[in-house]
């Protein structure tokens, strides 16, 4: 509650399932209990403030769809923009190897 508590932004990130072989954590209904997005922690945040994830999402883990889907979230376009985003910085990168 502490880190969203007037926050501008509040950023998930992705739990990668296929790869919690040695689990950090018991269960994914512990972590959803103890570290999901949810209303709750978007209502402690700004008025304004917008919600991120890198995608996808664990929808119910990380955050309930309600909030994914919420005003607020921004994730479809960050999701979007990352790949634009990524090309350009490939771009740049080979363009500066070539000169």
């Amino acid at each position: 509650q502490e880190a969203v508590l007037d926050a501008d932004v509040i950023m998930g990130l992705r739990i990668q399932l296929e790869r919690m072989q040695k689990a950090l954590f018991p269960s994914i209904s512990e972590y959803a209990r103890f570290f999901a997005i949810d209303q709750k922690a978007v209502a402690l945040a700004k008025p304004d403030a917008i919600i991120m994830h890198p995608g996808p999402c664990n929808h119910g883990v990380e955050m309930p769809t309600l909030v994914y889907d919420s005003p607020q979230s921004v994730i479809n376009e960050q999701v979007t923009n990352g790949v634009a985003v990524r090309m350009a910085i490939l771009y740049l990168l080979v363009s500066r190897r070539n000169n």
